[in-house]
């Protein structure tokens, strides 16, 4: 039996042999090898594994003087001011199965995630990390679904599978014209043959502030390549008083014109609400953990949905917006021109095409 079926893992296939090689690649082992792991040194000078990969050396965890080597001497990183560090490179076939990361949460705009997929040029996951998990406005909240869970104080896990057949890598950009220290990550790779069916991971970010009157908010564009989208996370800034949630959600498929063939009934209900919200709730595959339910002006909300049982599945392209409606006086909608900023997780086949620029620093900024 060999590992192609089972990278993924779940716990449908927990009981079932195989062949594929777990490795995990943190601040110790950079390179995930086997029989390396814990065995960073107490030295000045950098060890050549993380010379090689391009990484900040500190020296050693002076917390380890006493007890010396496998006595956690390099549990973090520092990522060196308005640059990019790579965390991860390794070679396929494989998967990532889980990845672990924390930081301060004052920095989860500033550092953007990036994953590349068989050397490719462009990336194929590219946000802020924070939004990437479910946690926009530099504002930590536990997460309890499946693919993205956080936990107290702001441990950010991702189980989406990540198939790739040559290469990954994955690297942090810090835009601050600072040092970020205690930068934390835990990588968990199944190396293994990887199916003909599996389809790559893709994630973008994207935001509009403030969103033109008029006009839908779009959460993906130019998605060229057959593939299913599984999950959306939305950080909304009200500019408005009242309710905000009226718009619809829209998924334009394979040639789909002016109107799409998937149309929703309104925010709050992609999301898995009803009537308003009126509480935070977090739950496996969807949840609105993050927001007042006054519909004051200013109010952040914070919503997210993963189809995981529900694929949206699509053979040549993809396009998907969401409306952003409130109410204004005689029973009228009102186009509202909120401050928008999402994240939209897919799978599809390579190559993609090459994402829209994420925008500079103040684009991004938390205001």
């Amino acid at each position: 039996m060999t590992g192609i079926a089972h990278l993924g893992g779940g716990l449908g296939t927990i009981d079932r042999l195989s062949t594929a090689k777990t490795r995990l690649i943190t601040a110790e082992n950079v390179y995930g090898a086997k029989g390396q792991g814990g065995k960073a040194d107490l030295t000045k000078e950098p060890q050549a594994d993380v010379e090689k990969i391009g990484q900040h050396w500190d020296g050693p965890n002076t917390c380890a003087r006493e007890l010396g080597t496998k006595w956690k001497v390099r549990p973090c990183i520092t990522l060196l001011a308005e640059s990019t560090t790579t965390i991860a490179d390794i070679d396929g076939p494989g998967a990532f199965q889980h990845i672990w990361i924390t930081v301060d949460p004052k920095r989860y705009r500033d550092l953007v995630l990036r994953i590349y997929w068989d050397d490719e040029a462009t990336p194929s996951v590219e946000s802020p990390l924070g939004d990437f998990f479910c946690n926009g406005f530099c504002t930590r909240v536990n997460i309890l679904s499946l693919p993205i869970n956080v936990n107290p104080s702001g441990g950010f896990n991702c189980y989406f599978p990540m198939p790739f057949r040559k290469h990954a890598r994955v690297t942090i950009e810090n835009r601050l014209g600072a040092n970020v220290g205690g930068f934390f990550y835990a990588i968990t790779v199944a190396l293994g043959d990887v199916a003909d069916d599996s389809a790559y991971f893709h994630a973008q970010f994207r935001r509009t502030n403030p969103l033109p009157y008029g006009e839908d908010y779009v959460l993906l564009d130019g998605v060229k390549g057959q593939g299913q989208y599984v999950g959306t996370y939305m950080a909304w800034q009200q500019n408005n008083a009242g309710w905000w949630g009226e718009g619809e959600i829209k998924f334009f498929l394979d040639g789909d014109g002016e109107f799409p063939t998937l149309a929703g009934t309104g925010t709050e209900d992609y999301f898995g609400g009803a009537w308003g919200f009126g509480s935070n709730f977090s739950a496996p595959f969807l949840g609105y953990p993050l927001g007042a339910c006054d519909n004051r002006p200013g109010n952040r909300h914070g919503l997210y949905r993963f189809h995981i049982m529900d694929p949206i599945r699509f053979e040549a392209e993809l396009k998907v917006t969401m409306q952003a409606i409130g109410w204004r006086g005689e029973g009228r909608y009102l186009p509202l021109q909120d401050d928008i900023a999402s994240v939209a997780y897919w799978y599809q086949t390579e190559p993609h095409a090459p994402f829209a620029p994420l925008g500079d620093r103040n684009v991004l900024e938390v205001i």
